[in-house]
């Protein structure tokens, strides 16, 4: 299997992706302007402002999450296997910043960190469990400013065809781990649009309501934008808006990834 290395000397395995994944990584660098596309430009230009202010205070910060796809190696093009699962973290509700967020796995660099990659591996190894030999880090997206936070994120793209078993590995930090069907993401039943608030209603971002957690935020732009690039994505009503909170208060009504999708 040919490796391939970035200037940090992290080594991807593009040759790993099965078929039916071969469409996203092969336009990997079409994800962050279609992440993009749904920010309205004023608020994309106070994004800038905030990422600028960061940079001369020097509050931003390095991080890096595990963008983990899994499902059969040997499934053909043009279309997604039964079984291709997308692995997706829910933090506990107790925490003080981010509660009950479903999120990548992944978190802030560390200085031993030999760049995101390996700050990707080893977060995702230490919330989840995940035996990180089992993984192909594929490639890497451009670095994303999440002004909340201040962190400065590096989506790490990788494909197992087999994880192996995931768990909260710290109940106090992560309430949910779990390997989510894509069809699930792909079911316009489960998708919508959510806004904080504080916030304007015109500044909705995609969302999905799945089971036993709502994707929003960062993470839900990616998958959006990620179901786009690959030609996943379906038609779905983007004209379902909820405010964030209300959004919420409908986790846990179903008890299933609405099976219909599968």
């Amino acid at each position: 299997m040919s490796s391939e290395r970035d200037g940090t000397g992290a080594e991807f395995f593009p040759d790993a992706a099965p078929a039916w994944l071969k469409p996203l990584v092969d336009n990997i660098g079409e994800v962050p302007s279609a992440y993009r596309s749904r920010i309205p430009p004023d608020v994309a230009a106070a994004f800038k402002v905030a990422n600028a202010a960061a940079t001369l205070s020097g509050t931003k910060r390095d991080a890096a999450v595990l963008v983990l796809f899994s499902g059969a190696q040997d499934a053909p093009a043009g279309g997604l296997p039964d079984d291709a699962d997308l692995l997706v973290t829910v933090r506990a509700s107790t925490l003080r910043h981010h509660a009950g967020q479903a999120a990548f796995p992944g978190g802030a660099s560390d200085p031993e960190d030999n760049g995101p990659v390996s700050t990707a591996l080893r977060e995702a190894n230490e919330e989840t469990g995940v035996d990180t030999g089992r993984l192909h880090p594929l490639a890497t997206l451009e670095r994303m400013f999440i002004p909340p936070s201040g962190f400065h994120v590096v989506p790490v793209l990788a494909y197992s065809p087999d994880p192996g078993p995931v768990h909260a590995v710290s109940p106090e930090e992560t309430a949910i781990v779990a390997r989510v069907p894509v069809r699930a993401f792909v079911n316009p039943e489960n998708r919508l649009m959510v806004y904080r608030k504080e916030r304007s209603r015109r500044y909705a971002g995609p969302a999905f309501l799945l089971n036993q957690m709502l994707v929003w935020g960062f993470t839900g732009q990616v998958i959006s934008a990620a179901l786009d690039v690959a030609g996943w994505a379906k038609p779905w009503n983007t004209d379902d808006v909820l405010e964030l909170d209300a959004a919420m208060a409908l986790v846990g009504a179903t008890s299933s990834y609405r099976e219909g999708q599968r």
